[in-house]
């Protein structure tokens, strides 16, 4: 299987969802990005549209390639206008039941030779690909760091029955889109998240047991082993729910009682304190942060 990518669909219109989009759009593919709520979708337009004028005032692309850019970018509601992508990438909640049910509607409308991939971060690609007729092609797990624009990797997981063919495509993809791919064998996680999330979840036992302040956690790992952001601040970036899922994710699928998320991290987000997208996590991100009243576990 040769595939031709000149159309892709990108379901979720998050962080996540508008920097693939974004990806896509300036590598020249035309971008229908789909989202429920018609907030999300302007917010996502505009984001798309500030970050490649950014790419503009920096030199990196041209007034007229962002312009040609923009205008392959179509935002709707309706998951019938994707019928005719080469590739549907889903950037919704990390959650398998509402993914699953999502993929069985995206293989009812997309055509035969369509490549459909998850942007999972930690969910089993062989499950997700059970809810379609076509395993060989779905599911594939094209999992980018966020904020996808940016960061150089991505990684592509195999379910049991996705075909080489397939994986080969949206390797090539992914280097068209100037990234480094690794590869991961479809284990709860996969290697990333399999290695990160437990180490965030340490980090808050270590806050949660009072061995040090946030600030001295955060500043050791920064200065003690060179990485960019703290295990807490990183945190919050990711958003503490999106946490919680993940090491449930891993608790579920590798059977080990390590992976069980530390109490105080739970206690956050039964608390409304999901990070920055909140307004508040383990730090304040505004000067009078308001709880959110209920917030539901994924």
């Amino acid at each position: 299987m040769t595939v031709e990518f000149e159309a892709i669909g990108v379901v979720g219109g998050g962080q996540m969802g508008s920097g693939i989009a974004q990806l896509g759009l300036v590598h020249g593919l035309r971008v229908y990005l789909l989202d429920s709520d018609a907030q999300a979708l302007a917010r996502a337009s505009k984001s798309i549209s500030m970050s490649i004028q950014r790419l503009v005032s920096k030199g990196n692309i041209s007034e007229a390639d962002a312009s040609a850019a923009l205008q392959r970018l179509h935002c709707t509601s309706k998951l019938e206008e994707m019928k005719d992508c080469d590739l549907i990438v889903e950037a919704i909640v990390e959650s398998e039941e509402i993914k699953k049910k999502l993929f069985i509607e995206l293989d009812r409308i997309s055509k035969a030779s369509a490549i459909l991939a998850s942007n999972t971060s930690s969910i089993s690609i062989t499950r997700l690909a059970s809810a379609t007729n076509r395993p060989a092609q779905v599911v594939i797990g094209m999992h980018f760091m966020n904020p996808p624009p940016i960061m150089k990797l991505v990684e592509i997981i195999q379910g049991a029955q996705t075909s080489d063919e397939t994986f080969l495509a949206t390797k090539a993809l992914a280097q068209r889109f100037g990234k480094t791919v690794i590869c991961s064998q479809d284990y709860s996680g996969f290697i990333v998240n399999r290695i990160l999330m437990p180490m965030i979840n340490e980090a808050f036992y270590a806050l949660y047991t009072g061995v040090a302040t946030k600030e001295d956690i955060d500043t050791g790992m920064k200065l003690g082993t060179n990485h960019p952001m703290g295990p807490l601040e990183l945190a919050d970036f990711i958003g503490l729910d999106v946490c919680v899922s993940i090491m449930r994710v891993l608790q579920a699928g590798l059977g080990d009682a390590k992976y069980i998320p530390c109490p105080l991290l739970v206690q956050y987000v039964d608390a409304g304190r999901l990070g920055r997208k909140q307004g508040l996590g383990v730090y304040s991100y505004h000067k009078l942060p308001e709880l959110a009243k209920s917030t539901s576990r994924l």
